[in-house]
């Protein structure tokens, strides 16, 4: 037993205990930064999308209620007004020309509308992709962020160790309770979620 408290309390142990639980504490610290960072990042490119998204959307809206203007005009006017007609129809959008074209009986089926909401529908898919990004570097930065915690009592473990004597049972005590947190804060640290992308 005294053997390993004599271990414990050894100079070059807690040297090398302070100098590991500093570098993972830093670099804890550093990842945990730059997860933060691109957790911003990845919000700020979530919220682009959604508002052009929106905006699109609303784009789409008045082409598809345009599109419903001439149609009316064009079926009441192509047998009494021909030249009319043909006016309204020359403007008619090419999804609507393509929904005629598959089917003049069925003009506003579903692929219409999906046609017609193209660009939104891509706004909204990148929106809720960088969404789920940032919760994934969220995440991330929670992770390290424990790590960092846990590193950071390792190292007041081994401060407190370093302050008394090397035949002091309170030494060994405290070097044995930071070399437990470092095993800790290491698979913790080495437990996480590697973000993509």
């Amino acid at each position: 037993m005294k053997k390993i408290v004599i271990f414990l309390g050894n100079e070059v142990l807690l040297g090398m205990l302070i100098t590991v639980l500093s570098v993972f504490t830093a670099l804890a610290s550093y990842q945990g930064a730059l997860a933060d960072g691109n957790q911003n990042d990845a919000e700020i490119k979530g919220m682009q999308a959604l508002n052009d998204g929106n905006a699109e959307y609303l784009t789409e809206n008045q082409n598809i209620s345009q599109d419903y203007n001439y149609y009316d005009n064009w079926y009441i006017n192509q047998d009494t007004n021909p030249e009319a007609a043909d006016y309204y129809q020359f403007n008619f959008s090419q999804q609507l020309q393509d929904a005629i074209a598959r089917d003049p009986d069925v003009v506003w089926d579903d692929q219409y509308y999906t046609d017609m909401a193209v660009t939104s529908s891509e706004f909204f898919s990148t929106s809720e992709s960088e969404f789920i990004l940032a919760t994934n570097w969220n995440e991330r930065g929670d992770h390290l962020q424990l790590v960092l915690t846990i590193m950071a009592i390792g190292l007041a473990f081994a401060g407190w160790a370093s302050i008394n004597k090397e035949e002091s049972n309170l030494r060994g005590f405290f070097s044995l309770f930071s070399i437990i947190t470092l095993v800790i804060g290491l698979i913790y640290y080495f437990a996480t979620p590697i973000v993509a992308g």
